[in-house]
């Protein structure tokens, strides 16, 4: 299969020098590091400290009968461990402070590791010290997983061993350990891991879009926002950042980055997209040109066919855009970038369909923890839609999802310790059903849905108020589902 080209000039990918960004590599010998959280990025972290010669400590308030397996791979590399409650009392000693995602600015050692001068890295800070490979790091709201992995899809195509993980799955850590081989890494990046970085320069960057998340975490929007764009804050002119010309902020913040900046639009035109001094040259980036994905790059164009591309859905168009991008700056050929967008199935519980009933099709997004997310998988849809929305209430403004659900559903059933602030801020645009768990709301759905109708999980909100994360509620939905 031929990518559809039209082209002046041969593109040249290496233009763009991606090569390693790495800064200056701390001697660990006899350093004594503060690991805070056993989790899967913590004990990766913890392992990575003790193999070069740290003294590392961790603690973790967790009973230590939870953390016995985690406890067991880290056997013999730890100094000294304080679980189940029990807490440093100070930082006297340590040379490090290292807190895994799940750990807030707000806990009590790093709120003494600001004030006591003790410097504190995220694991991919100190990742990114190490690593021997060139980086592309992908954040934003929505979107991330699927992006770094369509991109690792793109770039294993070539043959090259190519690393894919960050707070996707396996810690970036474990590349920059040299445990296994890899000559490229491709990292989904979080707020949460962006809060500890100095230093972290990817040669590659991607913001695909901000919305509010987190704010129990970051405590406003303008802070969860200048948490994203430390992503880009040390990268210079010969690094890329690939940005969402659609979205205002993301373009505000663009203009702020010191790398060349290369835009995707859904809208059609990058002209203009670019406005204000940098790098960047005119229309460079990737569009939605009619029925084809439109590359400009080196002055010259491609074209990829929307309706070769797997995956449905607006977001999952803007997320393939982001990927061709990034995939062909660093280096994919155009056949085998083509070939991927036809074969990548998504991944579970994104936009995923489960099954049709009665003329009715349900999808699970169970993964679209947020009101914008929600918002991108309901205006998704043409047909009309019966949304299932609610759990943990991550104090975001549900007011976002009025237009949406006025424009493109019947109804909505409301689940979770949220219900009660959907429906008010829903205020009344559309019949809100409220219901007592995953199979009463999914039968609730049922007897409202028409036939041709979309029931759509996309809850707008974290999980744990009811299930474990939103894999498990989304195993629920789908399980219901298939019992009707």
């Amino acid at each position: 299969m031929n990518a559809q080209l039209i082209i002046e000039e041969p593109l040249d990918p290496a233009t763009v020098r991606l090569g390693i960004r790495a800064a200056e590599r701390p001697d660990l010998r006899g350093r004594r590091v503060l690991v805070l959280g056993l989790g899967e990025t913590g004990v990766s972290a913890a392992r990575f400290l003790a193999t070069r010669g740290a003294q590392v400590c961790l603690q973790d308030d967790a009973p230590e009968g939870a953390l016995a397996p985690s406890l067991a791979r880290v056997e013999g590399l730890i100094a000294e461990s304080r679980v189940g409650g029990a807490v440093w009392p100070g930082l006297e000693g340590f040379d490090l402070v290292l807190p895994s995602p799940g750990v807030p600015a707000t806990a009590p050692l790093l709120i003494a590791a600001a004030r006591e001068g003790v410097p504190v890295w995220s694991e991919i800070e100190l990742a990114s010290r190490f690593l021997d490979v060139p980086l592309i790091a992908v954040t934003g709201s929505n979107g991330k997983s699927t992006t770094t992995t369509l991109i690792g899809e793109m770039m294993r195509a070539g043959g090259g061993p190519v690393f894919v993980g960050g707070n996707l799955g396996t810690p970036l850590i474990d590349c920059a350990d040299g445990s296994e081989p890899a000559e490229l890494a491709v990292a989904e990046i979080s707020s949460f891991q962006l809060e500890h970085v100095e230093s972290f320069r990817p040669g590659i960057a991607l913001l695909l879009n901000l919305s509010e998340d987190h704010l129990d975490r970051h405590g406003s929007f303008e802070a969860y926002v200048a948490a994203k764009a430390r992503i880009f804050a040390r990268q210079a002119d010969d690094d890329v950042l690939i940005y969402n010309a659609d979205d205002a902020g993301v373009a505000a913040l663009a203009r702020t980055a010191p790398a060349r900046r290369l835009p995707f639009s859904l809208s059609g035109s990058l002209s203009g997209s670019l406005s204000g001094a940098g790098p960047e040259a005119g229309d460079e980036g990737i569009s939605l040109q009619g029925d084809s994905l439109l590359l400009r790059l080196s002055g010259a164009e491609e074209r990829y066919p929307v309706n070769e591309i797997r995956i449905q859905g607006a977001q999952n168009i803007e997320n393939a855009m982001a990927a061709v991008l990034a995939a062909r700056v660093a280096g994919a050929s155009p056949d085998l970038v083509r070939r991927i967008l036809g074969e990548f199935p998504g991944l579970p519980h994104r936009l995923e369909r489960v099954r049709v009933v009665d003329g009715v099709a349900y999808y699970d997004d169970s993964k679209a923890t947020n009101p914008g997310a929600a918002v991108r998988a309901i205006t998704g849809f043409s047909s009309p839609v019966i949304l299932i929305a609610g759990g943990k209430d991550k104090a975001c403004r549900f007011e976002p999802l009025r237009e949406a659900v006025s424009r493109h559903a019947r109804a909505v059933v409301l689940i979770g310790e949220a219900a009660p602030r959907i429906k008010q801020a829903l205020g009344g645009v559309v019949p809100c059903i409220m219901a007592q768990g995953m199979a009463d709301a999914v039968a609730k759905a049922h007897e409202t849905a028409e036939p041709g109708d979309i029931v759509l999980l996309a809850p707008a909100c974290a999980s744990f108020d009811m299930f474990s994360g939103y894999a498990a509620r989304g195993e629920r939905f789908a399980a219901v589902v298939r019992s009707l």
